[in-house]
C-alpha cells in the first residue's frame, strides 16, 4: 500500500518501537471484583502518559485472550493478522490498510503465525483522558459517539469497529508522525502527541461516517445531517451558505418539510446530545454546554429546563 509518508525516519522509528514491544509493561492480571475470570491488561505506558504508541513486528504473535482498561486503535501498517474476539472463537482477519478500534474491557487477542511478517501500530489512549478530553471533539460528529460512550453504560459491551482506511487518508500521515514522536520521546512529547491522537480519532470518525452512515439524497435529509455534524456552531446563515440557498428560503422550507423551525431542530439535536453526555459521562455541565454550542452556561440551563422540564444536574 502506497502511503503519503514512509521516509527512512518513519521506518527507523517503527523499527525502534518494534524492538521495544516485548519490554513494555505487560501486566495481565485477573480482576475478581468484576465476577469474571478474563485477564485484564492495564495501561502499558508510563504513569504520566495519556497517549502512547506501540508497534509489533514479526510473523508470530499469540496473545492471551484479555480485556484492557484503555481505548485502543490498532492499524495493520504492513501485512495482515487475526483478532480473536469476545466469543473466544470468532476470528477476523485484519488486512493491510485496515484498523481495529476497541473499547475499554472489550475482549481481544491478536494472533499471527505465518511466513509473512506483519507490522501492527497501536495507539493507546487512557480511558479517563478519552472521556474528559477527546469526547469534546467526538460530540460534534455523532457517527462514532455512541460507540465511545457505550462503555459508560455497559463496561463489558464487547463492541469494536473494523474498517479499511484509504491509502491517501491523512490518518496514515498522522500515524507516522506519532510513531516518530513517540519513538524519540522528549519532555514535550505528550503535549505534541495528544492533539495528534485527537485529530486521528476525528479522521477515523469521518471515514466511519463515509463507510457506514447512509447519506440522505433529499435536501431536508442532508440539512439535518449537516446540523448534526455542525451542532456546535451552525447558524441559519452558515447552513444557507453551505447549500447555496438564501436564509429566508431555508427558514420557510425547513418547517414545510419537518413541521419544525431551524432553531427547533438545532435545539432538539443539542438537547439529545446533552442528555446522552449527562447520562453516560461525568463531564461537568459547563463543559457539556460548551461542547454542544452554548458559550453561556445560563442559556444552556434555561434551554435544558424548557426542553426536559428538569435541571441538567438532576437528569
Amino acid at each position: 500500500m502506497m502511503r503519503i509518508i514512509e521516509t527512512n525516519a518513519v521506518v527507523q522509528a517503527i523499527e525502534k518501537l518494534g524492538k521495544e514491544f516485548d519490554s513494555l509493561r505487560w501486566n495481565f492480571s485477573s480482576e475478581p471484583s468484576s465476577g469474571r475470570e478474563d485477564l485484564i491488561s492495564h495501561w502499558l505506558g508510563e504513569d504520566d502518559e495519556e497517549v502512547m504508541v506501540n508497534v509489533f513486528q514479526g510473523n508470530y504473535i499469540n496473545e492471551p485472550f484479555h480485556r484492557q482498561d484503555f481505548f485502543y486503535i490498532h492499524f495493520a501498517w504492513e501485512g495482515s493478522y487475526e483478532t480473536l474476539t469476545a466469543s473466544h472463537g470468532v476470528r477476523t482477519e485484519i488486512q493491510e490498510g485496515e484498523c481495529w478500534i476497541g473499547q475499554p474491557y472489550s475482549g481481544y487477542a491478536a494472533r499471527k503465525n505465518s511466513k509473512e511478517a506483519c507490522t501492527i501500530i497501536g495507539v493507546l489512549i487512557r480511558r479517563e483522558t478519552f472521556i474528559h478530553d477527546f469526547l469534546s471533539f467526538m460530540a460534534v460528529d455523532t457517527a462514532m459517539l455512541n460507540f465511545f460512550l457505550e462503555p459508560q453504560k455497559n463496561r463489558f459491551s464487547d463492541e469494536f469497529i473494523h474498517m479499511a482506511i484509504p491509502a491517501a487518508s491523512p490518518v496514515w500521515s498522522l500515524l507516522a508522525l506519532m510513531a516518530c514522536e513517540y519513538a524519540y520521546k522528549t519532555p514535550d512529547t505528550q503535549k505534541v502527541i495528544k492533539p495528534m491522537a485527537m485529530s486521528l480519532t476525528m479522521y477515523l470518525s469521518a471515514e466511519y461516517r463515509r463507510l457506514h452512515v447512509q447519506s440522505g439524497s433529499d435536501l431536508i435529509s442532508r440539512i439535518r445531517e449537516y446540523i448534526e455534524t455542525e451542532t456546535e456552531s451552525v447558524t441559519l446563515q452558515s447552513l444557507a451558505a453551505h447549500f447555496g440557498y438564501h436564509p429566508v428560503y431555508l427558514s420557510r422550507y425547513i418547517p414545510q418539510k419537518t413541521g419544525l423551525s431551524f432553531s427547533q431542530i438545532v435545539l432538539e439535536i443539542r438537547m439529545r446530545k446533552a442528555g446522552v453526555l449527562l447520562e453516560h459521562t461525568d463531564l461537568p455541565v459547563e463543559k457539556i454546554a460548551t461542547m454542544i454550542g452554548y458559550s453561556n452556561t445560563s442559556n444552556f440551563y434555561r434551554a435544558f429546563r424548557q426542553y426536559y422540564k428538569t435541571s441538567p444536574r438532576k437528569l
